[in-house]
């Protein structure tokens, strides 16, 4: 029996995979069920003075991502022996990667990828998993997809079910039960009870924090030392009857150094404008960075974060350039500003060469971790690409 705790990147793949094989496979959750359009309603909330985005649902967070699918940290996997080249094929063809049709490519979006090659910039179109023969343009995808036009673990859960996986959701897992340095079962709580299942192999998939918190409970103590998140803002302004608002979000790309910059509608940039100003006149980039992953878990499941000088640096570069794409595209430029800082795509909180070897396993038998926990550092890009690489790496090797 494998047990897969978690849906999101890592855990939906790897459920599919080794149902596929006819392994004997059972998924547990922690969040419910629910239909894409509804997944806004799972955000998870953390201590005040951290504002992530990760949702606890079916899919994970890759329910409310955008489907973006880049690949990242490819050189410095390598200096762990992994060689992922393999697997991006495979997962980018089995999700369908690719850059975003014209025919969805709105206004905002072309606006700022002209003026992000006008200044010279490395600008370039999105890849994503969107099929956009289903897709409306509505631009809710960071609030779940209303038709089921983008890629997220749901759909490798459903088909790991088709080929007899076992479903438990709204399965709270505690603990990793461990029996003479070898994994043996997994202790959890539905409809407040205590539940065991008995496990040959664990694989833990529930998101940096949760695996982090998972791992300490089960006698790995120092899960969750370290955490990074790609720090970002949104910087926007006003740019009459542009409709950004509806389109395809972060279908463009910009490249730097130390930021990567991409469309994305926020409709705090209002709070900036007079009050003429509607959503459909906002046109607005988000400015996301790698950090230095200086911060922890509690063992509550808080997050603290401390952010470096090279991490404000960066993101201080990032919003500048924003600014500059921005006025290049129309935007008037005393409307310019910025939303708050957030946090998105945590990771790094079971280290690949520290809590994991190279085969993403710990030093308890057969306890495997597969998410982005497993990142040795922040990737600065999304990430789900290559934990969808990881798991079917992972799950290759337990099919050996």
């Amino acid at each position: 029996m494998i047990v897969i705790i978690g849906t999101g990147a890592g855990g939906g793949i790897l459920a599919r995979e080794l149902a596929e094989d006819g392994e004997d496979v059972t998924v547990l959750e922690k969040g419910p069920y629910i239909n894409s359009k509804d997944a806004f309603n799972y955000y998870d909330k953390y201590s005040n003075d951290v504002d992530l985005l990760t949702t606890t649902c079916i899919g994970g967070s890759t329910i409310v991502s955008m489907s973006n699918m880049v690949r990242a940290l490819e050189s410095e996997l390598l200096d762990y022996g992994i060689d992922l080249t393999g697997e991006y094929e495979y997962v980018e063809n089995l999700i369908g990667v690719h850059p975003l049709d014209d025919s969805h490519i709105g206004k905002g979006t072309e606006a700022f990828l002209d003026a992000g090659h006008e200044l010279g910039l490395q600008t370039l179109k999105m890849p994503k998993a969107i099929n956009e023969e289903k897709c409306i343009q509505c631009g809710k995808c960071a609030f779940g997809c209303p038709v089921d036009a983008k890629f997220s673990g749901k759909d490798f859960v459903d088909e790991a079910v088709e080929y007899g996986a076992t479903l438990i959701c709204e399965a709270d897992v505690k603990e990793v039960l461990v029996e003479n340095n070898n994994v043996c079962g997994v202790k959890y709580v539905k409809n407040n009870r205590e539940e065991f299942i008995k496990a040959d192999k664990v694989i833990l998939s529930a998101g940096a924090i949760g695996s982090a918190l998972i791992l300490r409970k089960s006698g790995i103590l120092n899960a969750g030392e370290e955490i990074f998140f790609d720090p970002f803002v949104t910087v926007g302004g006003f740019l009459k009857d542009i409709g950004f608002n509806t389109e395809v979000q972060m279908a463009g790309l910009v490249i730097g150094d130390n930021f990567v910059l991409s469309p994305h509608f926020s409709s705090f940039i209002r709070d900036n404008i007079d009050d003429s100003a509607t959503d459909k006149d906002i046109l607005s980039i988000m400015v996301k960075t790698f950090d230095e992953c200086k911060g922890r878990v509690t063992d509550d499941g808080d997050v603290i974060k401390i952010n470096t000088i090279n991490d404000i640096r960066y993101l201080a570069e990032g919003a500048a350039t924003a600014g500059f794409i921005l006025q290049k595209a129309g935007v008037d430029p005393k409307t310019i500003g910025s939303t708050v800082y957030r946090g998105a795509h945590p990771g790094g909180t079971a280290k690949i060469g520290e809590i994991v070897n190279s085969n993403l396993e710990t030093n308890i038998g057969n306890l495997f971790v597969c998410d982005a926990s497993v990142l040795p550092v922040s990737p600065g890009k999304p990430p789900i690409l290559t934990i969808l690489a990881l798991s079917k790496r992972l799950a290759d090797y337990l099919k050996k």
